[in-house]
């Protein structure tokens, strides 16, 4: 490829979309208050005292699409519970099979998960932080071990996904998922 011809490629060929209301915004604002407000209250409340965890931090990523980008294919149930899910499971094993190198378990855990999650077609961009978690978050985290996969990828997700449908769904300009499976 001539260097012209990838430079190319970098030239905007569409401009940026339109500006969405201020309604689809309240929604998207709601949806997100209400998801992570659950789970940080499970976290803080249900689980205070015990050593499992149910914020972690790619769930912030998660409610941009499932409040603020409600039409994405990255955003359905399946990329968003499929893609924690697995992410979680690829980021623990590369955390114990490779913990004496950081740098690799890091690189391969989000690696490989993004290849896996094209492979199993629920791809969901939060669970690559998801996977790089599993491998350099606390000790509270590794202690989890393949728990870590259910709780609190699994469930937390979830959750988000449960105040996703019930709020997507009071709007009216709003039809939330897309496709379940």
């Amino acid at each position: 490829m001539r260097l012209a011809d990838y430079l190319a490629k970098m030239h905007p060929t569409t401009t940026c979309p339109p500006r969405v209301s201020l309604v689809e915004i309240g929604w998207s604002w709601l949806g997100a208050f209400l998801g992570i407000a659950a789970v940080a209250a499970a976290n803080y409340n249900v689980l205070a005292g015990t050593d499992l965890v149910m914020v972690i931090g790619s769930f912030g990523a998660s409610a941009v699409l499932i409040y603020g980008a409600i039409k994405s294919p990255l955003a359905q149930p399946r990329n968003l519970i499929g893609g924690h899910v697995v992410s979680a499971v690829i980021g623990v094993a590369c955390y114990q099979a490779l913990h004496g190198w950081m740098w690799l378990a890091c690189a391969v855990a989000v690696a490989t998960a993004i290849a896996v999650m094209h492979a199993l077609r629920c791809l969901h961009p939060p669970g690559g932080a998801t996977a790089l978690i599993a491998v350099i978050g606390s000790g509270k985290i590794h202690a989890l071990g393949y728990l870590y996969a259910l709780i609190p990828a699994g469930l937390g997700a979830v959750v988000m996904l449960f105040v996703a449908v019930t709020v997507n769904n009071l709007a009216s300009t709003r039809r939330y998922p897309e496709y379940w499976w």
